[in-house]
C-alpha cells in the first residue's frame, strides 16, 4: 500500500508560479458550500432520527443568480437566487418521511446568509430539487429506499468499502505566493475586516503570479452599492482598502510586488453589487469549478479534480481521502521537514482502511514515522467521517 519517494522539487524552485482563490462569495464557492451543508444537514437529521445515515450525494448543485437594481446609494435584489440540486438520496425510511426539501432549503439559506450582506431567504431564495431515489447498478434496494433504520449506516461502521475509484493529492507547506493569495481573501472576508469596512463585498477573487522573487497580485472585490455615494467616493474607498491589503502583503515578507485591485473598473465603471456577489445579477455557479480542498487553485502543483463537496461522507473516497491526503502531507512536513506530497489511489470496493496505493514524496522522509502516520490516517477514516458530519470541514 505505502511507498516513499525522496526525489522532490519544491514549487519555490520553479522560475514561475500561478495561484488563484475564489472567495466565499463567488458563485462557484457558494455552490461548494451549499452542497456540503446539504450533505451535513441530511446526514445529521438521519443520525438524530434513525441512528444511521442514508446513502446520498448532493454534489451537483448549481446556482443561477438573481436580478438587482443597483446605483450609487442603493442596491436591492429584484429577482431571487435560484439554487438547484441534482443528486440521489432516500426520501423516507420505511414510512417515515425525511424532510428533504426543508433540509435543502435551510442549507442553502444558511450559507447564502453567511456570505452576503442583507440576504433574506424568504424573499431572495428559491430551491429546486432534482433528487431521485433510483437504485444504482449492483446495489440493493436498501441503499436509497431503506425499509427500516437497520438499513442505514451508523458512524464508525466496520467493513465499509470505497464507493468509487479515485485519485487524490495533498501537499505541504504552502508557498509564499499561495500563502499571500489565501491570506488576502481570508483577510477581506474576515469578520474584523467587515466591521472596519462594512461596504466591502464578499465575491473576492485573488490571483497571484511569481517570477523568481517578484510577485504580482490581482484582487477583485465588489463594494456594496448602498454604501457608495458617487464615483469619487468609490475611488477613495478603493484606495483605502488597497493600501490596507498592500500593508498586509508586506507583513508576509513580500517586498517586491505589485497589486492591481478591481481590474474591471479600468473601464471607468465601479464594481458595485447589491448583496456583495455577482450572483446578485445573474451570474452562475457550479460545484467543483473553484478551489481545491486546500482552498486554492494551483496549476503548478499536483491536484485532484474531484468535487468533494456534497458527496456521501461515509464511503466516498473522493471526499474522505481528499481531506486525508492534505492532512497527511502537513503531518509529514511537520515531522520530517522539507516539502511533502501525498498521493492516494483507491479502486471501487477497496476497504476504506486499505487504499490501493499511498505514495508519499518527501526528500527527508523518515520511513517509520511516515508509515505510522499513514496507518493511523487510513485507520481513522471513520473519525474523519464523523468530523465531516458533526463539526464540518471546509472543502474549498
Amino acid at each position: 500500500m505505502l511507498s516513499i519517494e525522496r526525489h522532490h522539487q519544491s514549487v519555490e524552485d520553479l522560475p514561475y508560479e500561478l495561484v488563484e482563490r475564489k472567495g466565499v462569495g463567488h458563485p462557484d464557492t457558494m455552490c461548494d458550500a451549499i452542497a456540503e451543508r446539504m450533505s451535513r444537514y441530511y446526514a445529521r437529521y438521519c443520525l438524530d432520527q434513525f441512528g444511521g445515515v442514508a446513502h446520498h450525494w448532493f454534489d451537483k448543485v448549481t446556482l443561477y443568480g438573481g436580478g438587482a437594481d443597483i446605483d450609487y446609494g442603493r442596491g436591492e435584489l429584484t429577482q431571487p437566487y435560484r439554487v438547484k440540486v441534482f443528486g440521489k438520496g432516500a426520501f423516507r425510511v420505511g414510512s417515515t418521511e425525511i424532510p428533504l426539501r426543508d433540509l435543502m432549503f435551510q442549507a442553502a439559506a444558511d450559507v447564502l446568509t453567511e456570505v452576503t450582506t442583507g440576504f433574506a431567504p424568504d424573499r431572495h431564495l428559491v430551491v429546486e430539487l432534482g433528487v431521485v431515489d433510483h437504485q444504482g447498478s449492483g446495489r440493493g434496494v436498501s441503499r436509497y429506499q431503506p425499509a427500516t433504520p437497520d438499513d442505514l449506516v451508523p458512524l464508525n461502521a466496520p467493513g465499509l468499502v470505497s464507493n468509487d475509484t479515485n485519485l487524490l493529492h495533498g501537499y505541504a507547506p504552502l508557498s509564499r505566493l499561495e500563502t499571500a493569495v489565501m491570506g488576502l481573501e481570508n483577510l477581506v472576508n474576515g469578520s474584523d475586516f467587515k466591521k472596519r469596512h462594512p461596504d466591502s463585498g464578499w465575491d473576492v477573487k485573488v490571483f497571484g503570479s511569481r517570477r523568481g522573487d517578484t510577485f504580482s497580485l490581482v484582487v477583485n472585490m465588489p463594494f456594496l452599492a448602498a454604501g457608495i455615494e458617487s464615483l469619487d467616493h468609490y475611488w477613495a474607498r478603493k484606495a483605502v482598502i488597497q493600501k490596507e491589503l498592500e500593508e498586509y502583503t508586506r507583513s508576509l515578507g513580500l517586498d517586491d510586488f505589485t497589486m492591481l485591485m478591481n481590474a474591471t473598473d479600468r473601464n471607468g465603471r465601479p464594481y458595485l453589487t447589491a448583496l456583495g456577489s455577482v450572483a446578485d445579477t445573474g451570474d452562475v455557479g457550479v460545484v467543483g469549478r473553484g478551489n481545491r480542498v486546500n482552498g486554492l487553485i494551483t496549476p503548478m502543483r499536483p491536484m485532484s479534480i474531484e468535487a468533494p463537496a456534497g458527496k456521501n461522507p461515509l464511503d466516498h473516497t473522493g471526499k474522505i481521502y481528499n481531506v486525508m491526503a492534505m492532512r497527511l502531507a502537513r503531518q509529514v512536513h511537520e515531522q520530517c521537514g522539507g516539502p511533502a506530497q501525498v498521493h492516494i489511489f483507491t479502486s471501487k470496493e477497496a476497504p476504506l482502511e486499505r487504499p490501493d496505493e499511498v505514495v508519499v514524496t518527501a526528500p527527508d522522509a523518515d520511513e517509520e514515522k511516515v508509515r505510522v502516520l499513514v496507518e493511523a490516517a487510513v485507520a481513522g477514516s471513520g473519525a474523519l467521517t464523523a468530523e465531516l458530519i458533526q463539526q464540518g470541514i471546509t472543502l474549498w
